[in-house]
């Protein structure tokens, strides 16, 4: 019975810091996508040089590498939206709709 009491303690310690990951992955999102376009890249980068020193664990590893994962998708969707957006000021300047690519300035 004691065992049985002690695993039910174990998985319910478990279930909360899963639940408490879970929040803390979905706040740090919410930041990320918070951030300007040179925020996110500084801090991408700044992320690099932590996992390139090394000295960490393997979780603190991990974490630091999701977070780095976050960062990069970030600054890959504010330069796509950038990239339309200059799409559509050339091609609003021009009077085409956009279909012929990529034209030198």
């Amino acid at each position: 019975m004691a065992t049985s009491n002690t695993k039910q303690a174990q998985n319910k310690q478990a279930g909360a810091e899963q639940a408490e990951a879970g929040q803390s992955e979905a706040q740090s999102e919410a930041q990320s996508e918070a951030l300007s376009y040179e925020q996110a890249r500084d801090e991408l980068a700044s992320t690099v040089k932590r996992l390139e020193t090394g000295g960490l664990t393997l979780e603190q590893s991990l974490e630091l590498w999701e977070r780095g994962e976050r960062l990069a998708a970030v600054c890959g969707r504010l330069l796509e939206g950038a990239r339309a957006r200059l799409s559509a000021a050339t091609a609003d300047r021009s009077g085409d709709d956009g279909d012929e690519g990529d034209r030198p300035f």
